[in-house]
């Protein structure tokens, strides 16, 4: 679909284009829809905080009283560029604001977006849907009118059908809520500019009243398009392709990831060069370059859990052997991990046993934290679990993240964390860098020289010049590199 200046029309996925959406009445009788996110982890919190700077009228929900209590005071708990401006000027225009009251939620709104997490099972692979049952059930509850109930929250095919009946068991027929789709594809880091100017909008909708009332919730977005000359393509499907958009997607940009950190594996063992593998089959239109760059693999709260969560599910409805190779994908990434320790042992001159090197004694500076930059997050972050790795091996380990110390102490306790950059390198017999941060890609290698006990640096990444490196006197391992 594409927003126009005078419209939007929609093509169904046979392609055929269908009629202009009905406008629809919001059962609260509000001008434009108002919206409730529940949930304000990374999720709900940036799309509350961008739905009201869009002009709606916007309550966030959840069961944490101190995030809630946070959000109000103007302090956003997650770092995201620009967020905590846009929070601060739209508390205070008025339009925004965070409960912990289900029912003053279910009063407010007529589009509620369930924002929950959906972390891996603990006994298994498969997706925990405990926190939607939760959400939806106290939600729908506590509803006295109609609205809809859209999930955004990324779930196993089959969810939104399986809310559906969890709305009938708590809710009056005659109220007629309805349950709705519609993925989020948030990257941390550019997560404002992705709700306010998304590449794309999924619906999966069941009726005319629900595509109608979810083109009002993001009338704002395709108004904002209009305004700057863009257009934003629109998909109305069903539930189930609704929901496997946004497992699809991961999934192929895992499996982009891990393909190259294959051929990094190959290289290393051909003496060839990833980097520049990367960027020339990256110049061929139908492969492209993004997500060709290979070093320590994907993590994140997103990527690993879900591509585990897409097997489990496919399993159970019999198509299992159609999404092997994300095991593979899964086994790449994590061998990338094991890799940064082979190549410290390398370098500190270390010999591997069958349990691994043996770095008592060596004092190693970790460079990042998160799992990738422009975050606070270190949920599955590959440099945190290196790092973890790295004093399991017996050595001295001191970390430096420019944001996700906080969060890295609370994860992994046992490590030695600085204020920064300049206090974990000094004194190290090795520098590893580990989440590329514009400040370590920038780094002055002659004054770190100074600091460091020994020239030696492991790029986690490829991000750094190892030409200026080793000109500095370094000695220079890279991913796939010779």
């Amino acid at each position: 679909m594409r927003a126009e200046k005078t419209g939007v029309t929609i093509p169904y996925p046979n392609t055929q284009p269908m009629p202009a959406i009905a406008a629809v009445t919001p059962p609260s009788g509000a001008a434009r829809p108002r919206v409730t996110f529940l949930g304000t982890g990374y999720l709900g919190a940036t799309y509350a905080i961008c739905y009201a700077e869009l002009g709606y009228e916007v309550l966030g929900f959840d069961v944490d009283a101190d995030k809630i209590a946070k959000l109000n005071a103007g302090e956003v708990p997650i770092h995201e560029p620009g967020l905590d401006e846009l929070l601060r000027r739209n508390l205070a225009a008025g339009r925004l604001r965070f409960s912990t009251d289900i029912q003053e939620t279910a009063d407010f709104g007529d589009v509620h977006f369930i924002c929950v997490g959906t972390p891996q099972r603990a006994d298994g692979m498969g997706a925990d849907l405990s926190y939607v049952e939760a959400s939806v059930t106290s939600l729908a509850q506590h509803l006295s009118r109609k609205a809809l109930i859209v999930g955004k929250s990324t779930v196993p095919v089959g969810t939104a059908e399986w809310v559906e009946q969890l709305v009938g068991k708590h809710t009056p027929a005659d109220l007629g809520v309805e349950v709705a789709w519609s993925p989020e594809f948030l990257q941390e880091g550019f997560a404002v500019d992705d709700v306010l100017r998304p590449n794309r909008i999924v619906v999966g909708v069941k009726s005319e009243w629900a595509n109608g009332m979810l083109y009002a919730a993001h009338k704002g977005v395709f108004d904002l398009a209009a305004t700057e000359d863009r257009e934003v393509p629109l998909v109305v499907t069903d539930f189930a392709t609704a929901e496997l958009v946004k497992v699809a997607a991961n999934a192929f940009l895992a499996t982009k990831i891990s393909f190259i950190n294959a051929m990094a594996e190959v290289c290393e063992a051909a003496g060839g060069d990833v980097t520049q593998l990367a960027r020339s089959i990256g110049y061929d239109p139908r492969i492209g370059n993004r997500f060709l760059q290979a070093g320590l693999g994907f993590g994140g709260a997103c990527l690993p859990k879900d591509i585990r969560a897409f097997q489990a599910r496919a399993q159970e409805l019999g198509a299992g052997e159609a999404l092997r190779f994300l095991h593979e994908v899964d086994l790449i990434n994590l061998r990338r991990r094991t890799r940064v320790i082979q190549l410290a042992a390398d370098l500190l001159g270390r010999r591997s046993g069958p349990a691994g090197p043996d770095l008592s004694g060596t004092r190693i500076a970790v460079l990042g934290a998160t799992f990738k930059p422009n975050t606070d997050d270190v949920r599955d972050a590959p440099a945190l679990a290196v790092a973890a790795l790295l004093g399991k091996a017996g050595a001295d380990v001191h970390v430096f993240d420019p944001q996700g110390v906080e969060n890295a102490r609370r994860a992994v306790p046992e490590l030695t964390y600085e204020a920064t950059m300049n206090d974990a390198v000094r004194g190290a017999d090795l520098v590893c860098v580990l989440t590329e941060w514009a400040e370590f890609r920038n780094a002055d290698p002659v004054a770190l020289g100074e600091l460091a006990n020994g020239r030696k640096v492991v790029d986690g990444r490829n991000c750094l010049d190892s030409t200026l490196w080793t000109q500095a006197g370094w000695e220079y391992r890279g991913m796939g590199r010779p």
